[in-house]
Order: structure tokens, then sequence, then C-alpha cells
């Protein structure tokens, strides 16, 4: 598969009042999750978009990956029901990685993903960095890149690459990112 990586950064925390979520809408911003649950948020929210790189880890990588406490995971709920989540990398808190972050498919469109990951930065720019960091694919949603953008990331470099997607994942490749 190949796919062009934009890799982006914001150099300060955003200003003025934090958007709220629309009632019935939260952020739980720190959950433990198991390796299965941390497999079912990547599929819910990544199968469309080929996210494929924690998917092949094998369970006993995940397992040690989730138990490290560098990874900050939280939930986007509504009603109460799990409908998204974000993964903060605070493995080094001054360069901190938003690593994943999306909605489930069926609330993409309902008009919270914007606050969703304005409380997101938030919450990284809380720890006081320097920097936050996030990439995007081409492979991501269409909407992700302008999403990044408008919320203050700056793109800082473009790279092309070839992933080499395990068949036994069962992701479906779309045609134009097959080699």
């Amino acid at each position: 598969m190949k796919v062009v990586v934009t890799f982006m950064r914001m150099l300060k925390a955003p200003s003025g009042q934090a958007p709220v979520l629309p009632d019935g809408w939260e952020i739980v911003p720190s959950v433990s999750v198991s390796v299965a649950e941390y497999r079912r948020l990547h599929h819910r929210v990544g199968a469309e978009y080929c996210w494929w790189m924690r998917q092949a880890q094998p369970d006993a990588a995940l397992e040690r990956l989730l138990a490290s406490g560098n990874l900050q995971i939280g939930y986007l709920l509504k009603n109460g029901a799990v409908r998204g989540f974000f993964e903060l990398d605070l493995s080094n808190i001054q360069f901190i990685n938003l690593n994943y972050f999306g909605l489930f498919p069926e609330v993409i469109g309902a008009g919270v993903g914007r606050r969703f990951l304005d409380a997101v930065i938030r919450l990284a720019w809380s720890y006081y960095p320097v920097m936050l960091q996030v990439n995007t694919c081409s492979a991501d949603h269409p909407r992700a890149l302008p999403l990044y953008r408008d919320a203050g990331f700056e793109v800082f470099r473009e790279l092309e690459e070839v992933w080499p997607v395990p068949q036994r994942l069962g992701l479906i490749i779309p045609e134009r990112f097959r080699i």
C-alpha cells in the first residue's frame, strides 16, 4: 500500500474558550483498556482507513504498550456509549504526539469531531509541551487533514511511504493505494 503521510505540528496552545459538546456528549479523558478493547477501538474507527499498524502487533506487544504508562487513551461518549477515542503519546512530555484520533463511522458528520479534537488538543497542552504533533495520511478520512489544519496544526513534512499491510488483517485496501 502506498500513501502520502503528512506530518503536522502545533507550537502553541489554543486560545479562547473551548467549544462545548452538544447535550448527551462527553469526553472521558483517561481510561484503561484491555488489548481486546484496544483492538476493537482501532477497528471501529480505522478499518475503512487501513489502520493496520497496531492491529498487526501481537497481543503481548500491545499489552506491554498499554501497561507502559506512556499512553493516555480517552473516549468520546454519546449518552454513555463510546463513539470515538484518542491516544496521546506522553513518552516525551515536551513533544507530545496525538497517535490516534477518530470517530466511529456512525457519528461522522454529527458535528462533534472538531469539538472533540479541540478538547483533546487542550488536554495535551495541559502538560505544557513545547510542541504537539499529529500525522495523517492519504488513506485517512478526507476531512482529517483539513480538520487538523483548522485546529491549528501546520504541515512540516510530507513523505510517500509504502506499507506492508498484512493480508491476515482482512483490511480492504482501496485500489488507488495498491502497488
